[in-house]
């Protein structure tokens, strides 16, 4: 087990790699780790590049502050929602990652099984209903996506990612930020081709031996690949998923603002 200290210093670590990422700005974010009954969490008002680890503010699993000074971030309740429900969760990562903040934004979730190292370590990444961010229905919102996810879009706000320690929840923010870029690109080229049931089970199997171990959604079960059909000479057997009106007018937003990018760039040659 890590010593107090170490967390404070790997928190202090983490918060600087989120914001030279560019998944906060200013002092948006907040993380936490929970050691021996004790919350180690970011201050409130402080920016997650430039924190020291006296900045960290140690609470109790019931919120009241025992150490620190400044207040712990508005956002404690979500964290304290997330460990009453799961004791396989020690650390938590909370962040506004800009690809896949704005599929929260968008309203649209990373839900479709396209990519094996995302079924491996995550899942499906589900959308949760818009809440007031720094109130209690944060942690309301996520109540029934805590139990069976790791990661979780904030409907117009951001990303939270749980971890049996620091480095798994800071790695799981990375992961979702790399899939929303992928989801993103492959739709600019058409649309993501999903991979069929049996080949999500076949992964899901893989991650059982392999030990991978702790609570994740199914994403056999999500619908995305339901309906697909394989066209002639697709390796995989599945075609592109069915995009909605919505998300149409999105690529389409996409694919315009990549234009006038280029038409831009090719103007100043």
């Amino acid at each position: 087990m890590h010593s107090e200290f170490e967390i404070r210093r790997e928190i202090v670590e983490i918060g600087r790699r989120l914001w030279d990422r560019g998944y906060v700005a200013a002092n948006d974010g907040n993380i936490s780790a929970r050691l021996a009954g004790r919350i180690l969490v970011t201050p409130t008002g402080l920016s997650k590049g430039f924190l020291k680890p006296d900045d960290i503010v140690v609470v109790s699993e019931s919120g009241k502050k025992l150490a620190g000074r400044a207040d712990p971030t508005s956002e404690l309740p979500m964290h304290l929602a997330v460990y009453r429900e799961r004791a396989d969760v020690d650390a938590i990562v909370h962040a506004h990652p800009p690809k896949a903040t704005g599929f929260a934004v968008a309203g649209v979730p990373l839900a479709q099984c396209v990519l094996p190292e995302v079924i491996l370590t995550l899942g499906e990444v589900p959308l949760a209903g818009y809440a007031t961010p720094s109130t209690e229905e944060v942690a309301r919102s996520i109540c029934e996506f805590i139990p069976r996810f790791n990661a979780i879009l904030l409907r117009n706000h951001g990303a939270l990612t749980l971890g049996r320690d620091l480095s798994q929840a800071y790695f799981r923010m990375e992961t979702v930020e790399h899939f929303a870029e992928i989801t993103l690109a492959a739709r600019a080229l058409g649309g993501p081709s999903p991979l069929s049931s049996d080949d999500v089970r076949k992964l899901l199997n893989v991650r059982e031996k392999l030990g991978l171990g702790e609570t994740v959604a199914d994403c056999s079960d999500c619908g995305a690949c339901e309906g697909t059909t394989a066209p002639a000479g697709t390796p995989g057997g599945t075609a592109a998923a069915t995009v909605g009106p919505d998300e149409e007018e999105i690529v389409r937003a996409v694919l315009a603002r990549l234009g006038s990018v280029l038409d831009e760039k090719g103007d100043r040659k």
